[in-house]
């Protein structure tokens, strides 16, 4: 929240424009299962990894933004309501925290609800009235896949319309022009960084993406029916269908091809939504957390 989280091969960095604009910088400590683990570096098993490492280090950069860029800003107990007053007699300072760590509790059950159970229950009752539609697998998978991709497409366009979520597509948008600079060598000025494209082939979104396509490919294997045996399959093969999307991502990080560029593209169209152009501001919040974790010795960094 008005700020983002930088990853480098040394260490990750939230920036963070406080309420007085001042940019503060805080190192974030990642779980790092891969560097722990060797076996976690084996093909799969690595994207299951950087995916657990990823939200837990997400999720702790979250909060630690929200604090800061909230710091400085009280709330008379005029404009309070009942529930602020028993939140804040209750939990304090940890009020924020623990807001969000509900609220990611009952977007991960909704998601669930939503993008595993919904779809499965749609097919079987298109299927009743249309009973040829059973007669291929390839169909159900298809259907499930679609409405699972016009869902997320129709939960980040409305994300959009809210000014706050729009803000944190902004500095996602820093966050991608930044990047794209440092690699191309460019000095980090605000103006280098305006000049490059928000779209980035390693962005958790495009992963998202990649992720929703293999799901459709996995559907295809799993024969049942029954919408919560079905759900719960795939619920259960999701570190599969993570680790094949990461390793798709890191291919495309690495080759410049025909076949990577189709594999990148659906995940560079998504990007039109979840970034938005930065304001200058939000651009010298990605430089600020760029530079702290570039290494001494010049290496590559790794978003």
């Amino acid at each position: 929240m008005e700020g983002i989280m930088m990853r480098g091969p040394l260490k990750s960095t939230i920036g963070v424009r406080k309420s007085d604009g001042s940019i503060e910088l805080e190192e974030i400590k990642p779980l790092d299962l891969v560097k722990k683990y060797k076996i976690l570096r084996l093909p799969i098993l690595r994207g299951v990894a950087n995916m657990i490492d990823s939200l837990v280090t997400g999720n702790k950069a979250l909060m630690r933004s929200a604090d800061k860029a909230m710091e400085g800003e009280e709330i008379s107990e005029e404009e309070m309501s009942k529930f602020d007053k028993w939140l804040d007699k209750h939990f304090g300072d940890k009020m924020v925290n623990v807001i969000m760590t509900v609220s990611m509790i009952i977007a991960i059950a909704f998601c669930i609800g939503v993008f595993f159970f919904v779809p499965t229950w749609l097919f079987n009752l298109l299927s009743g009235a249309f009973p040829f539609l059973n007669d291929h697998i390839i169909w159900r998978s298809a259907f499930e896949g679609i409405i699972r991709i016009i869902l997320f497409l129709a939960y980040m366009a409305l994300c959009t319309l809210q000014k706050d979520v729009k803000r944190v597509f902004q500095y996602h948008g820093a966050e991608h022009k930044t990047i794209f600079c440092y690699e191309k060598g460019l000095d980090l000025t605000v103006e280098n960084v305006r000049k490059q494209i928000r779209f980035h082939p390693r962005c958790g979104t495009s992963f998202i993406v990649l992720m929703l396509i293999v799901g459709i490919l996995i559907g295809l294997f799993i024969p049942f029916t029954d919408v919560l045996l079905r759900s719960s399959i795939k619920i259960l093969l999701l570190p599969v269908t993570v680790g094949i999307g990461y390793e798709l991502i890191k291919l495309c990080a690495r080759h410049d091809n025909v076949i990577t560029r189709i594999i990148a593209a659906p995940g560079i169209w998504m990007q039109h939504l979840t970034t938005k152009e930065p304001e200058d501001d939000m651009i010298e919040v990605a430089i600020a957390a760029m530079k702290d974790v570039i290494p001494e010795n010049g290496e590559d960094i790794i978003k």
